[in-house]
């Protein structure tokens, strides 16, 4: 039945995935709200230009699965919060789970749940509570047939680019994912490498699990598109791309931009006249 539940999540035809992941409300950071004060209309708008997921936490996951209609796209449920992402870390960092994740994932007619694994320079406390995350979620996904995302993110130390900066280090990235994998994730969201013409040695890391590409920061459009580009390329079964698309000018314009690269192998040029010109 896992399997079910991922037929919805990726595209029939490229069998690639576009998640859009709007839950930053979740993390308690005010530059996360950006593009997403008013998250039903953000909702709304995305849901019209059809990707095939969106990423939403348990307390907003309602306003994509209270619109009727069956084409919407699949819930991806958010299923921890943590306080790693600030300028200025706090005292003390924790990444907790929601209590009974997979059920209250069930409840909502979610396709897929989503667990942080955090490489945070000097606090290796974090990275054990996240594993302790994966490993208490990870049977009861089993139980209920969820498909389990895992999210191995490599943190550069915070007196260098505090606020939420990954390093993109290939020989960082690629142990954390192998783990994620050895862990049980069914899905693989994973950072690019700051040379994205490696990023098939992340592929292959994960074996025969899926990766999905996160977005990280803002970039300009051309630079986005170009890099999503090369990523398909590099063997990349999809994207999760958030503030790319919410503080984007035409969020709808970029989904529709991105939609074209991840599942008809558009080319960065052909992309971008999906995009509003200003």
């Amino acid at each position: 039945m896992k399997a079910f539940r991922l037929n919805r999540l990726f595209n029939s035809k490229s069998n690639r995935c576009f998640d859009v992941a709007i839950d930053h409300g979740f993390f308690n950071e005010r530059g996360f709200l950006q593009g997403i004060e008013n998250l039903e209309l953000a909702v709304r708008s995305l849901v019209k230009a059809a990707p095939d997921a969106i990423q939403l936490t348990i307390g907003q996951a309602e306003l994509l699965q209270r619109i009727p209609g069956k084409q919407k796209p699949a819930l991806v449920l958010r299923t921890d919060v943590a306080n790693v992402y600030g300028s200025e870390l706090p005292r003390t960092l924790f990444s907790r789970m929601i209590g009974n994740a997979c059920e209250q994932a069930v409840r909502l007619d979610a396709t897929c749940v989503v667990v942080n694994l955090f490489r945070i320079p000097g606090q290796p406390e974090v990275t054990d509570q996240c594993i302790e995350n994966i490993l208490k979620i990870k049977p009861e996904c089993e139980r209920w047939c969820m498909p389990l995302m895992i999210e191995p993110l490599v943190f550069r130390p915070n007196e260098q680019a505090g606020g939420y900066m990954v390093d993109g280090d290939p020989d960082k990235i690629i142990p954390l994912v192998r783990q994620a994998v050895e862990l049980g994730a069914d899905i693989i969201k994973a950072d690019p490498t700051d040379d994205v013409g490696v990023y098939h040695r992340v592929v292959e890391i994960a074996g025969r699990i899926p990766v999905l590409v996160r977005g990280g920061g803002k970039a300009p459009d051309a630079e986005i598109l170009e890099r999503t580009e090369r990523l398909i390329q590099q063997g990349a079964s999809g994207i999760v791309y958030g503030r790319n698309i919410i503080q984007h000018r035409d969020p709808a314009g970029m989904t529709r931009a991105l939609m074209s690269i991840v599942h008809e192998s558009a080319t960065a040029k052909e992309a971008i006249k999906f995009i509003a010109e200003k």
